[in-house]
């Protein structure tokens, strides 16, 4: 079976209606009072390699549900009026991300380049995530 568009013609056109911010420019912003990192990533991943420091975490998968104000998963930071840094593990999701965020009307979107793992290695602040299991 031929696909129509891959993930990476997906990913590309995305790139191409978001704001790309690089690491020193998203670094600036951390602990900012208007700006609010968002973890695309699973659970496991935060829990196996930890997460910038006061990010908000929100699945991919939960994300359109988490935005949208009539959704009964609907939640408040998304209504904040906040500026949003999407960030994932290598910048696919978050492209993505960041392009249906702003498609549902989300003011202030940014991606992260290059994802936590170019975060991590640039020897950026990394918090460890708590695993819910007892």
């Amino acid at each position: 079976m031929k696909l129509r568009k891959g993930f990476k013609q997906l990913v590309d056109e995305a790139k191409a209606r978001i704001t790309t911010i690089g690491l020193g420019d998203a670094k600036k912003r951390l602990g900012r009072e208007d700006v609010v990192f968002v973890d695309l990533r699973d659970v496991r991943e935060l829990e196996r390699e930890g997460m910038i420091p006061g990010a908000f975490h929100c699945p991919r998968g939960m994300l359109e549900f988490w935005i949208d104000p009539e959704s009964p998963y609907h939640k408040d930071v998304f209504a904040s009026g906040k500026e949003f840094v999407f960030y994932c593990n290598g910048a696919w999701r978050s492209a993505l991300a960041a392009d249906v965020a702003q498609q549902m009307g989300l003011p202030r979107v940014l991606e992260m380049d290059g994802g936590f793992t170019a975060w991590k290695n640039a020897g950026f602040p990394v918090a460890q995530r708590e695993s819910k299991k007892k």
